[in-house]
């Protein structure tokens, strides 16, 4: 048996903690686990932290949602305030930017006149004096947005939290769990779709709540950051002077 003196058993006490500091993230054999003071969700398997993740999403009083996202061809940046009743924020687009303002049922939009005269000045569109007279007078106004124009549909699902997050947390193929990382100062562990990653990866919060923090779409269609997860904020109505009360199919917009 090989006996070490008090110096030497010093010295090898040293050089092992210094091993064990170096070792990237605390090995099991140095003590230390990656999970502790954390929400636990990293022990799950990549299926189960998915599905906490969504479930403490759909849960959630209110999100910030940023980012630019791909779908149907187009592709749109977003920079939405997203609760259960309502949502407020801009949509940006290849041709042009709008803003939103949902509170209930009543949907706003305000944007500029180019926004509102580009379909009629594309080619082989009839461009009619009327149309350009009526994007003068909503430039730069809320335009409130009948529930029979067909545009309400379409632009209400940027302003509501269920049907646009449903439409973005989504991971395509077999999942699994990859690296862990620091969003805005938070731990996260990532739920990767798919062979390398290709079905898209989501990060989720190893502190507090797992709330999904930042989402790579699959096949490259874009990448979102969600945060302000359950910071309420207050919807206020347009100012009366304002707001334009179309009462009847808007003019053709842009999208």
């Amino acid at each position: 048996m090989t006996v070490f003196s008090p110096a030497a058993r010093v010295r090898r006490a040293v050089l092992l903690g210094a091993v064990c500091t170096g070792l990237a993230a605390g090995l099991a054999g140095c003590g230390e686990d990656p999970d502790e003071g954390t929400n636990g969700v990293g022990k799950l398997s990549a299926a189960e932290i998915e599905g906490k993740a969504r479930a403490t999403a759909n849960a959630a009083a209110a999100v910030r949602l940023t980012g630019t996202f791909v779908s149907k061809g187009g592709t749109y940046k977003l920079n939405m305030r997203l609760k259960k009743d309502g949502g407020a924020g801009s949509v940006t687009t290849k041709d042009s930017t709008f803003e939103l303002l949902r509170i209930g049922d009543e949907l706003f939009m305000k944007a500029g006149a180019d926004f509102w005269r580009h379909d009629a000045t594309q080619p082989g569109a009839t461009f009619k004096q009327e149309d350009a007279d009526a994007a003068d007078k909503l430039e730069d106004k809320y335009v409130k947005v009948p529930k029979g124009d067909p545009a309400y549909d379409q632009f209400r699902g940027f302003t509501d939290k269920d049907v646009l997050l449903e439409g973005l947390l989504g991971l395509n193929g077999s999942l699994g769990k990859g690296d862990r990382e620091k969003i805005a100062g938070m731990r996260t562990i990532k739920v990767v779709g798919g062979e390398d990653g290709r079905g898209g990866a989501l990060d989720v919060s190893l502190e507090k709540k797992p709330y999904p923090l930042r989402l790579a779409r699959a096949g490259g269609a874009g990448v979102v950051q969600l945060a302000d997860w359950d910071r309420d904020f207050t919807l206020t109505p347009p100012p009366k002077d304002l707001t334009v009360d179309y009462g009847r199919q808007l003019p053709k917009a842009s999208d």
